[in-house]
């Protein structure tokens, strides 16, 4: 399999959680070994600003590129025929895109401290989101959390009505948008 196929053999598919994992793990270490104890609450409140723009990123990509765009939307169907297949962004196409999109608009506007804090923040909710996706997919649910969050993937996969359920992580702009009551309220929530 090459670098941009969108299915993946398990050890790329495994390599991509390693990456992530590493990259916010390292990242994280450099802002607090190398960080300016004098812009340490900027730090932390940059890293918290992407983790919470994350959210919003996830949304809309989800709802308007993924389910609006081609040739992401036939892509993107894919996966919701064949929803247990190992189906996903190459690595390098959305560590390119995060990179591009977040980390150097970030340095070209502040400094390289807010832009590591601010690129942490995206990568730390990528990689959960990444895990989230994965679990709903693939685990048996034993908490409450993944419960919901599997019930929620599945009114995505299966709507009743028109699409919804767009967030993975968080129904939280699904209910800002009103993408979350035409479908769970349908599906007798």
């Amino acid at each position: 399999m090459g670098l941009i196929t969108l299915e993946h053999s398990k050890a790329a598919y495994r390599a991509d959680f390693a990456l992530y994992g590493a990259a916010v793990a390292v990242l994280a270490a450099f802002l607090l070994v190398a960080g300016p104890r004098e812009q340490r609450l900027e730090i932390i409140g940059f890293g918290c600003a992407g983790l919470a723009s994350w959210t919003v990123i996830e949304y809309a990509l989800h709802r308007f590129v993924l389910h609006g765009m081609r040739p992401f939307s036939r892509w993107h169907t894919e996966h919701h025929q064949r929803p247990t297949a190992l189906i996903y962004a190459p690595t390098i196409f959305s560590a390119a895109l995060i990179a591009t999109l977040v980390f150097l608009p970030a340095l070209e506007l502040g400094s390289l401290w807010r832009a590591c804090a601010l690129t942490f923040g995206v990568l730390a909710g990528y990689l959960s989101f990444s895990i989230t996706h994965h679990a709903v997919h693939h685990w048996r649910a034993d908490s409450a959390w993944l419960k919901e969050r599997k019930r929620w993937h599945a009114l995505h996969h299966n709507p009743i009505g028109q699409p919804g359920c767009y967030g993975v992580t968080s129904a939280f702009w699904d209910y800002v948008f009103g993408s979350a009551r035409r479908t769970a309220e349908r599906a007798g929530r």
